[in-house]
């Protein structure tokens, strides 16, 4: 069961509990800048990776892990790095002669402390990783690799770039909206899914335009929640559409989910009939009811209005085609279909061409 606490100060409270003598800190290029930084004392610190990690970051993250005989993983750091450090400590007793990709997932046993620096992914909770293999994204996933303790300190966003801020609170607030109405929510997501998208739309204002320290502590609490969620429900459409979004135009991943989700939004509101969650249109018909008034607003379409607002109000500007056509057929036929099973409306080819037109200028 993972443990989640407030305050940096924490850091050295479990490793002491934990009995840890040699960790090893996964940090990012950020990490000198850091008002925490004098608070860590590791035996080895490894940063050698890029911001889309690739798995020959991590094997050296492994090969540095292990000789140098480290005990434990501190990550301090945003998604990517938190997931290095996920893959670490998945591979560090696995045979290194062979592909780690290809072996059976197991335990190590290696307990891991992550320190988000964003609100955005919530990694800090969730099984999954993701790295780059041969120019190929992969999933990496294991109920072993979520975090035994998540130790959130909101003050680390205050320094933030606030563009990337945005970002990050987009794609907290899109995995809150698409765990809701995912085929595979629970009583469990839902109530998680609530809060996520109950506190952002509480708190971003104040996080974004203020700067404040209780607000960023709400959207930290917020990202957290929704990944949360996304750890029960996996991520839907608009997440599925993104990837390739952000790979063709160099948008941040939080950028490119905010511009497919409204648009994934408006058709499924469009087309109930085409519903595929097992529990009915009527659950799907309940679920955008509750969204809508989650998103402060008295309808579903008035929801998605709004979100269109927030958007709008950000000012988050959308892709520019040079070769339109060519560009829709790229995005079109780089979805994965398995991601889509667990959008509740069905989306096919065409539609997902549809969709891409109406995001791309």
């Amino acid at each position: 069961m993972q443990q989640i606490l407030q305050g940096y100060t924490n850091v050295d409270i479990v490793l002491r509990e934990i009995g840890s003598k040699h960790y090893m800190l996964v940090c990012d290029s950020s990490f000198p800048f850091l008002f925490i930084k004098d608070a860590f004392s590791p035996v080895v610190v490894f940063d050698q990776f890029t911001s889309n990690p690739l798995y020959e970051d991590v094997c050296k993250g492994v090969e540095l892990f292990n000789l140098h005989q480290c005990d434990a993983i501190v990550a301090v750091g945003g998604g990517s790095t938190i997931d290095v450090a996920k893959c670490i400590k998945l591979y560090c007793k696995m045979d290194s002669g062979q592909n780690y990709l290809q072996q059976e997932y197991r335990d190590s046993g290696i307990p891991l402390i992550a320190v988000p620096t964003t609100a955005g992914t919530g990694s800090e909770s969730t099984r999954y990783a993701v790295i780059y293999f041969e120019g190929k994204k992969q999933s990496v996933t294991h109920d072993s690799i979520i975090p035994n303790y998540a130790i959130l300190e909101p003050k680390l966003l205050k320094s933030l770039p606030l563009y990337q801020k945005k970002c990050t609170m987009l794609d907290a607030l899109c995995q809150g909206i698409e765990s809701l109405w995912s085929v595979n929510s629970t009583e469990e997501s839902m109530i998680y899914s609530k809060i996520a998208v109950q506190m952002i739309m509480d708190h971003w204002h104040g996080y974004i335009e203020e700067n404040s320290d209780e607000d960023a502590m709400s959207i930290m609490q917020a990202a957290n929640y929704a990944g949360r969620a996304i750890n029960i429900t996996q991520t839907t459409a608009a997440h599925a559409m993104s990837y390739k979004l952000t790979s063709m135009y160099g948008i941040p991943h939080g950028h490119a989910v905010a511009l497919c989700l409204p648009e994934v939004w408006m058709y499924m509101l469009e087309h109930p009939e085409k519903c595929i969650d097992p529990r009915g249109e009527d659950h799907l018909a309940f679920i955008f009811e509750w969204l809508g008034q989650l998103m402060q607003c008295d309808s579903p379409e008035k929801g998605l209005m709004m979100f269109r607002a927030i958007m709008f109000g950000l000012d988050m500007s959308q892709p520019q085609s040079k070769d339109r056509e060519t560009e829709l057929d790229t995005l079109t036929h780089s979805v994965n279909p398995e991601r889509l099973k667990n959008n509740p409306v069905k989306l096919g080819e065409e539609i997902i061409h549809e969709i891409y037109s109406r995001i791309l200028l």
